[in-house]
């Protein structure tokens, strides 16, 4: 005899399913909380009779039957720039593929870090069986330590706290990388647009910035200070346009860099012709500026995916799952930088 299907006035519940895919209510319970030790014949016999009879996992439920949440926790700054969107598209990619589920805490710009070690304690009642810190200050301190060690945690930006250092992307190279081929183009000196050095990322920049051109025996220029915005850009833009003989301006980031462009174009200062510039990004739109942008690329979506496996291997106690992805920067050479005219 056919299993029967429940009747249309009641809720479907897992004994429900089990009769209609021919196994106990325990397979059934395995199969929708992730257990892996249930045969892949069975476990679609199963997904197959949850499909049929419209069945809901119960999260709450589950989590008591298992003592698990399969949930994982993200801190994020409040802010709306592209690096912050791409690594959560490659959090919830990397969360997704692995049976888990995403809640995020944001925490305000410029915050303090008691209010990081409150977002935590926030997801951790939640549910959160792991947190990546996708934050881009420093945050190595006994309050944050503490809830490391008792939280499974990762960081997917600069890092000081130990453990975590290999999804470090090299801030120092990304400079690096602009301001040597700037200097190998023929230019002799190499200006600086600034990011906000509340995010260690805009500091660590400016070092290296001004580290590779006292290596080459040049006494760095002043810094033109801005805050990550098109329109801080546009205002670092307005002043490198009054200072004559600039030839070469690293920029630190895509965003910033259309407002510096705007601000010379409208100043009679073309890009490349008058002044080449390289900036740190490669977000969509650098490909299409005028001129298409040289950018150093950063892969913000694979240091997501890399943090939320790293995450996901401390809860389950292994390795990541699969290998990690390559966060390595490198250069995109397109057509905002050229040798200096001849004087």
């Amino acid at each position: 005899m056919s299993p029967r299907h429940p009747r249309e006035d009641r809720v479907t519940n897992q004994v429900d399913v089990a009769r209609l895919a021919g196994v106990s209510a325990q397979t059934v319970s395995r199969v929708v909380s992730g257990q892996g030790n249930v045969r892949p014949e069975t476990a679609r016999r199963v997904r197959a009779a949850i499909d049929e009879l419209g069945y809901r996992v119960h999260g709450a439920a589950a989590s008591l039957a298992t003592g698990r949440t399969r949930v994982l926790g993200v801190i994020v700054v409040s802010t709306d720039r592209y690096s912050s969107a791409a690594l959560g598209v490659g959090i919830q990619r990397a969360a997704s593929a692995n049976g888990y589920t995403v809640t995020t805490a944001t925490v305000a710009d410029h915050a303090s870090p008691e209010a990081f070690a409150e977002a935590f304690d926030r997801l951790e009642r939640q549910g959160a069986e792991g947190i990546v810190l996708g934050v881009p200050v420093e945050l190595d301190s006994p309050a944050m330590r503490t809830r490391m060690a008792r939280t499974p945690a990762t960081r997917s930006s600069h890092i000081s706290l130990d453990h975590d250092a290999p999804l470090v992307v090299d801030q120092r190279l990304v400079a690096r990388l602009a301001v040597e081929h700037l200097l190998d183009l023929g230019h002799e000196t190499v200006w600086h647009v600034s990011g906000d050095e509340y995010w260690d990322e805009g500091k660590q920049r400016r070092e290296a910035w001004e580290g590779v051109l006292r290596e080459r025996g040049i006494t760095p220029p002043p810094v033109i200070p801005a805050d990550w915005t098109p329109e801080s850009g546009y205002r670092a833009g307005r002043t490198i346009a009054a200072i004559p003989g600039v030839t070469a301006v690293f920029v630190s980031s895509d965003e910033m860099a259309f407002g510096v462009i705007r601000a010379l174009h409208e100043a009679g200062r073309n890009v490349p012709e008058d002044v080449s510039m390289v900036s740190v990004d490669d977000i969509a739109l650098a490909a299409y500026a005028s001129p298409a942008l040289t950018t150093v690329r950063q892969p913000f979506e694979a240091m997501g995916v890399a943090a939320a496996l790293r995450v996901i291997g401390q809860i389950e106690g292994h390795d990541p799952v699969g290998e990690l992805p390559s966060i390595v920067p490198h250069l995109v050479v397109r057509a905002s930088t050229a040798p200096p005219r001849a004087r």
